[in-house]
């Protein structure tokens, strides 16, 4: 990535001052090149895409009003990341804390029911890859620990989301974005000291959750053709309703957790239960995508009254070498008609993927 402006640009500053004198155009040219990653930076404080999309609105809304008080002494991107991380803490003070099914209780009795959904916002979502607007891979600064998409995988979200709030920012801004520890104490004005006692804290407790090696790392270490077959056997196995295959591709420790379900399992043997009992009475279609910069899953049930698949969840495979050591399958509820549509309309819209395959 490019080394990072530390004031505003000539350019900059000409459509500056014309946003201030009320240039709509221009103030939009003037944030436009920084949307995609406020908005994933949104996603990394909040564990959510609408909280995200919610947090970047009230940003975009502050730094219009607040135009008049920019000097020009910062670049502009380091203005907007400081309104955008103060959307985000006041947005965090005021609604539950993300996490998937598996810190919310304890796994599920493979003859028990599934359950109801969760309608309160408690889960972490899925962020579709391609929102980072990046095509290489690596860190936003020489100076970040985390690769961009490493930075949003679900692991990463997960960690971050049990993290205080102050911690959770000083992490993302030093590890994620490289800003400095100056950099941080000006975006969050507090001092060098305190964001360094923060990074401290934040660094130890998100290691304590991080797995040893990010989807990264085990995507590059399949290869091209290893992504390949794992991509056909997980595909094949579904589509055919075999069991024995699917449980070949997980695991033998493997978790399958269904986010907005509080109900999750552990290990192949509560994991074929609830397959034969649930999952594979509905006949399956997959079409592969990439989410939270993992290997992910459209998939499709066949519904009767429409004479299609429709789409019913996302699978985010998180993997162990060859084999997924979780399936995070996000699930529309189990109803026919507006709850599959919202959820076809607001995760696999995202995601570039139709809402049904003929």
């Amino acid at each position: 990535m490019n080394a990072r402006s530390t004031s505003a640009t000539g350019r900059e500053r000409e459509r500056l001052e014309a946003a201030r004198r009320g240039n709509d155009d221009a103030f939009r040219r003037l944030v436009e090149p920084h949307r995609k990653e406020l908005h994933a930076h949104c996603y990394r404080m909040l564990g959510s895409v609408h909280d995200a999309d919610d947090a970047l609105q009230d940003a975009l809304l502050r730094a219009w009003r607040g135009l008049a008080k920019f000097e020009g002494r910062s670049s502009i991107r380091s203005w907007l990341y400081k309104i955008t991380t103060n959307s985000c803490l006041d947005l965090i003070s005021r609604r539950p804390k993300r996490v998937l099914p598996i810190d919310h209780g304890p796994a599920a009795d493979p003859g028990d029911d599934l359950g109801e959904p969760l309608i309160e916002s408690v889960w972490v979502e899925p962020y579709p890859t391609e929102m980072l607007g990046v095509e290489e891979e690596g860190p936003y600064a020489p100076e970040a620990r985390y690769e961009l998409r490493e930075s949003v995988e679900l692991a990463f979200i997960v960690a971050l989301q049990h993290l205080p709030a102050t911690q959770r920012a000083v992490l993302i801004l030093r590890d994620v974005l490289g800003f400095s520890a100056r950099e941080a104490a000006e975006t969050l004005e507090t001092t060098v000291a305190s964001v360094n006692g923060a990074l401290r804290r934040a660094r130890k407790a998100a290691a304590e959750r991080l797995p040893g090696e990010s989807q990264q790392v085990a995507l590059r270490a399949l290869g091209d053709d290893g992504l390949r077959r794992l991509v056909k056997g997980y595909i094949d196995a579904w589509e055919q309703g075999n069991v024995d295959a699917i449980l070949a591709m997980l695991a033998e420790d493997a978790t399958f957790t269904m986010p907005p379900l509080p109900t999750w399992y552990r290990g192949h043997d509560a994991i074929a239960l609830f397959l034969t009992r649930f999952a594979l009475r509905d006949q399956w279609r997959l079409v592969p995508a990439r989410a939270n910069g993992q290997l992910a899953f459209g998939c499709y049930a066949w519904d009767a009254e429409t004479g299609s698949h429709t789409a019913l969840s996302l699978d985010v495979l998180t993997l162990e070498g060859t084999r997924a050591s979780e399936v995070t399958s996000f699930v529309t509820p189990y109803t026919r008609g507006p709850a599959r549509e919202r959820f076809a309309a607001e995760v696999f819209e995202r995601l570039g993927l139709p809402d049904r395959l003929d």
